[in-house]
This record gives C-alpha cells, sequence and structure tokens, in this order.
C-alpha cells in the first residue's frame, strides 16, 4: 500500500470528509468548517476553486481528524 498522499482538490476532500461524518457548520469566503458530532472534532478546509490542496495542509488536515495517509489511501 502506498504511503504517498495523492493530488486532491478540496471539494474532492469534503466529500470524503461527509462520508467519514463530518457535517458543514459554516463557511466564511471560502474556507469552508466540518464537526463531527460523534468526537467533536472540528476542520476547516480552504476551497479556493481549480486548485488541488497542497500535501502540507493535506497531511494537517488528515491529522487533525484522526486519520493517518496510509488509512486515507484505503478509505479514499
Amino acid at each position: 500500500m502506498s504511503r504517498r498522499l495523492p493530488s486532491i482538490t478540496a471539494r474532492k476532500l469534503v466529500r470524503f470528509l461527509k462520508q467519514q461524518g463530518f457535517v458543514e457548520v459554516r463557511q466564511r469566503g471560502s474556507h469552508l468548517t466540518l464537526r463531527r458530532e460523534s468526537d467533536r472534532r472540528t476542520v476547516t478546509v480552504p476551497v479556493h476553486t481549480g486548485r488541488d490542496i497542497g500535501k502540507g495542509l493535506l497531511k494537517k488536515i488528515l491529522s487533525d481528524v484522526g486519520y493517518s495517509v496510509a488509512e486515507f489511501n484505503r478509505l479514499r
């Protein structure tokens, strides 16, 4: 299994997070905040159209929601 991070758009990342139980809480400008009530985790995703999420930011977001890169690749 690859431990590499894929290039992913914000739209696909938000879709993945929603499949994992996150719901939209609010949006301010181009930043969308999602929360999962089961463990009260909150994450903010920059939704800039036409651009991929940077690999460092993607790794930080995954860390904030409790997923490793391997888990993300497996669940995606």
